[in-house]
């Protein structure tokens, strides 16, 4: 019951923004989604489970957040969604950093046994992301959407490179925040930086 399960996983996230995950209630979570814990347990098998669920639809909203940026913009409209989402969303902020306060779940990033019947919960028991692992999605990504299509290895390279950069660069800005300018401004400046200046002549 697909809206079932978004309705306690917006339960789950609320209570998390109010108390620490330990004092999280499964109870309180049913009763605030408006159904029973017994569906709770059968969506998610434990909290344990219902917090690997959180953070695997926390992760997933981030990487289609980029995907977004990345038809309306480019590597520093990206980098803008990085850091707002960072800043907006604890777990996306440790998602990407790698710091579980102790005030969040912390699963497991290693997959774990499941024998759920439910296929979302199947997906959120194998491997959660870590911080390498969604720089190698943002990338991946960016390739996709940017990327001509017949391009040159040599520039598919040079591209890969740049957005492992702005990725990079974003999350140093997670981690301090950047000055005027904001994100965007530090990562055109970066990857003009970065580009080879012309030979002599060209045009």
């Amino acid at each position: 019951m697909p809206a079932a399960r978004e309705s306690l996983l917006d339960a789950a996230y609320t209570a998390l923004a109010r108390r620490p995950w330990s004092g999280v209630r499964m109870v309180d979570v049913a009763a605030v989604a408006g159904v029973s814990r017994q569906t709770l347990y059968n969506e998610f098998g434990s909290k344990e489970g219902l917090a690997r669920a959180l953070v695997r639809r926390e992760a997933d909203a981030y990487l289609a957040g980029v995907d977004r940026a990345l038809r309306e913009g480019g590597l520093d409209t990206v980098a803008e969604w990085t850091v707002a989402s960072a800043r907006r969303n604890p777990l996306v902020r440790a998602a990407l950093t790698g710091c579980w306060s102790e005030r969040l779940p912390s699963p497991t990033l290693s997959a774990v046994p499941s024998s759920s019947a439910v296929p979302a919960q199947r997906r959120a028991d194998g491997p959660l992301p870590a911080p390498a692992d969604l720089i190698a999605a943002v990338r991946d990504r960016a390739l996709a959407v940017l990327g001509a299509a017949g391009a040159a290895k040599t520039d598919l390279e040079a591209l890969a490179r740049d957005c492992e950069l702005a990725a990079r660069i974003a999350l140093s800005c997670v981690m301090v925040p950047p000055g005027e300018g904001g994100v965007a401004r530090m990562v055109r400046e970066a990857l003009r930086a970065g580009r080879p200046s012309p030979a002599p002549g060209a045009t």
